[in-house]
């Protein structure tokens, strides 16, 4: 089986920043400190409504909306704790 060059392939680093230990932890409002891999999905559900934030915060949000609305949180759990 090979790759097509056509599909966008996961990135990794992206992925990286989502979970700990080394993972961005949200900066504000309720969930404030939590890394966003443990942000509930009623709450990346209202920020996909409302608008995710602009630049790298909103790119990750989005990220981890779209991982967890379609049942892919089982493929972060070999990424958390290792290091970058």
């Amino acid at each position: 089986m090979t790759i097509q060059e056509d599909v966008p392939q996961p990135n990794a680093e992206l992925l990286m920043q989502l979970v700990p230990p080394n993972g961005i932890k949200m900066p504000f409002g309720k969930y404030k400190d939590s890394f966003l891999c443990d942000l509930p999905v009623s709450y990346l559900e209202w920020f996909q409504r409302k608008g995710f934030p602009k630049g790298k915060l909103g790119l990750l949000l989005g990220t981890i909306y779209e991982i967890k609305s379609n049942g892919l949180t089982y493929l972060l759990e070999p990424l958390k704790g290792k290091r970058r």
